[in-house]
């Protein structure tokens, strides 16, 4: 296995962590992984050592104010911002392997920003593999509430809000301590203007969702307490792709990938991709 990390340039001039795993021969396909909110792309290594040893490369960003990149924590100025940096790196990736087809792995926040770049950018892309989106806002958030925060995310846009439960990432206690105990995961709160943002995009997800039509596999963790299952399959009938695919994992938590069970789910993902890998 062969390791490469660096930087590159994101929105308002600060540096964008990237980090890759590559097989020692050519690379069958390429995973471009988007991370979920507060963490970072270092705490995939349940699909890297799976899939590397198979042939596939495994290509991870830290997305502004996660992680190694720069910028103030859990926050961002606009929602798009996101969007530039994994298209920046997209490109980045194809110039260096131009004929090796891409899979983007979305997670929770990362299958928010993954949705909404496959309606943008899909012809540049192989597959989409959607893990606990979120992409589903509460339907008993009032519309003072949302004033409210639109009013403080653009007052005071650094305020924290609310914090993630740790203990909802995972069933494994192992998973949860580590998560707890990695510097790279931020364990504050959720600023006002991401937020907001995030509420925006999920909003934006039935407009855009019926114009994905690229193979497409949604996965989600039926016992999920950090996002509404029920998102996963509102963007499964959603899509338009004739060729598209749920998995609900019952009684698994928010973090499929790093469950007890990981090795199955992470097969099922190995098998659905292999199968479009042409």
């Amino acid at each position: 296995m062969k390791y490469q990390e660096g930087t590159f340039m994101g929105p308002g001039n600060i540096s964008i962590y990237h980090q890759s795993w590559m097989p020692e021969g050519e690379s069958k396909a390429t995973l471009l992984i988007v991370h979920g909110l507060a963490e970072h792309s270092g705490r995939y290594l349940n699909l890297v050592n799976h899939f590397v040893p198979l042939g596939y490369a495994v290509y991870g960003v830290d997305l502004p104010g996660h992680g190694r990149s720069e910028g103030k924590r859990v926050y961002v100025k606009r929602f798009e911002d996101y969007m530039d940096v994994l298209s920046t790196y997209l490109r980045m990736i194809k110039e260096s392997a131009p004929d090796t087809p891409v899979f983007l792995i979305g997670h929770s926040m990362g299958g928010l920003i993954g949705t909404l770049f496959l309606a943008d950018h899909q012809e540049q892309l192989a597959g989409a593999v959607i893990s606990g989106p979120l992409v589903k806002t509460a339907v008993d958030i009032s519309g003072t509430t949302i004033f409210i925060g639109k009013l403080l995310s653009a007052l005071l846009p650094g305020l924290g809000l609310m914090k993630l439960e740790a203990d909802g990432v995972s069933r494994d206690p192992a998973v949860v301590k580590a998560y707890i105990n990695d510097p790279l995961v931020y364990t504050g709160k959720i600023t006002s203007r991401l937020a907001a943002e995030l509420i925006k995009a999920a909003q934006r997800v039935p407009l855009r969702a019926a114009g994905i039509t690229l193979p497409i596999l949604i996965l989600q963790g039926g016992a999920d307490r950090l996002v509404d299952p029920q998102g996963a399959r509102m963007l499964h009938d959603m899509v338009s792709s004739p060729d598209k695919a749920i998995k609900v994992y019952d009684g698994l938590f928010h973090e499929v990938f790093n469950e007890p069970e990981h090795e199955k789910v992470i097969k099922d993902v190995q098998d659905w991709i292999e199968g479009r890998v042409k």
